[in-house]
């Protein structure tokens, strides 16, 4: 089985996405040893909470660096939630705290008029090139807990209507990320995981 390195920087119930991952097939280790995750097949960066706290957590664990690396390398690489929104230039939820400017752009706050959270299932709008979302039939209902989303750019390949479209999921090269949670996203939340799981294998094997 292709190795699955999910980032262990102490933040949040991590144990649930390698869980997830291993019921699709994955030999996923939770892991903060940066030399194990440098020779994974695939690298997957969870995160709940708050920003601020989460980027002073991974800077903390010493694994900021090899995030930036496996992000911006061919290998695949998985942001979720947090994780995904720690991928970006910054967060208007505290706006002194850089992210890992992986993606351009900034963490909006959900807009006025809405409540926060988004705490609850929601169907996307997705782009028919997605590989992320491959195989997942319509409707695609997925779960959210989120105050704070990316903006928009040529990168998003799903949307959902929150008080306006919000940003769900992006592919940019080998990396991709979602705003929801596929772990807590029933079948639709595991095809995508295996969708994810199925690149490292190939990227490994073409290595």
């Amino acid at each position: 089985m292709a190795l699955i390195a999910v980032l262990d920087y102490g933040i949040g119930n991590l144990r649930s996405a390698q869980k997830a991952l291993e019921r699709v097939g994955a030999d996923a280790r939770l892991t903060a040893d940066p030399g194990l995750v440098r020779d994974a097949a695939g690298v997957v960066l969870p995160g709940v909470g708050n920003f601020g706290r989460c980027m002073q957590a991974l800077d903390e664990s010493g694994l900021d660096d090899v995030a930036v690396t496996c992000a911006r390398s061919t290998r695949p690489f998985l942001g979720i939630c947090v994780g995904m929104q720690m991928l970006y230039e910054g967060s208007e939820e505290t706006p002194d705290v850089p992210g890992l400017g992986v993606l351009p752009g900034i963490v909006r706050r959900l807009p006025d008029g809405v409540k926060r959270p988004q705490m609850q299932w929601n169907v996307l709008e997705r782009r028919a090139d997605s590989a992320l979302l491959a195989g997942v039939p319509d409707p695609v209902w997925v779960y959210f807990v989120h105050s704070f989303a990316a903006e928009g750019n040529e990168h998003t390949v799903a949307t959902c209507d929150y008080g306006g479209p919000v940003t769900a999921a992006v592919e940019h090269g080998a990396l991709w990320a979602t705003q929801f949670h596929p772990e807590k996203s029933g079948a639709s939340g595991m095809r995508i995981l295996a969708n994810f799981f199925a690149r490292a294998v190939d990227a490994a094997a073409a290595a």
